[in-house]
């Protein structure tokens, strides 16, 4: 699907929002970001979550997983994931399972979503330690994992929610 008479609407230092014209008729616009990565971060107890304004939205009540957009020309999906579990958690896992891509809202914009599955946590410092994102660790109890996948709105965190559910064998993952 090529499209035609494209225009860039506004570019800016997140995204660019551009227009074209497709076959059939159809005019349409489209956000163009970079991919995103989201860690499940987990031990025997906890899965680590975070709390933070989302202005979009205008709420900071949102649970969702650690995750960030790859900025960093060249990284590797699962380089992206290691760096943001360290800044925002400020914790490094031994092993990285990539669970899934997904993308976030294929009408409206061209960003996947890499998500990962992390263990054998440690800390190596604390997370969001410039403060300029005002993040709140919350480690969640995994004994709740169902009561904390039915109250998330957000849609990276539920991805990775349930594939951490069907990774501990728990509950069933409706396809």
């Amino acid at each position: 699907m090529e499209p035609r008479n494209e225009q860039t609407l506004h570019e800016g230092p997140r995204f660019t929002v551009k227009r074209a014209d497709f076959p059939g008729g159809r005019t349409r616009e489209w956000v163009e970001t970079p991919d995103a990565v989201a860690i499940v971060a987990y031990d025997e107890e906890s899965v680590y979550l975070v709390r933070q304004a989302r202005e979009a939205i205008q709420r900071g009540d949102i649970l969702e997983l650690p995750a960030g957009i790859m900025d960093v020309d060249g990284e590797r999906p699962v380089d992206a994931a290691k760096r943001e579990l360290a800044e925002e958690l400020g914790m490094e896992a031994d092993e990285w399972l990539h669970a899934t891509s997904f993308f976030a809202s294929s009408g409206f914009t061209d960003e996947a979503v890499h998500v990962f599955l992390a263990t054998g946590l440690r800390r190596v410092g604390e997370g969001d330690a410039g403060g300029e994102e005002g993040i709140e660790l919350v480690p969640w109890p995994l004994a709740d994992l169902d009561g904390l996948i039915d109250g998330n709105q957000d849609a990276k965190t539920l991805v990775g929610l349930m594939w951490l559910r069907r990774a501990r064998g728990v509950g069933e993952v409706v396809r």
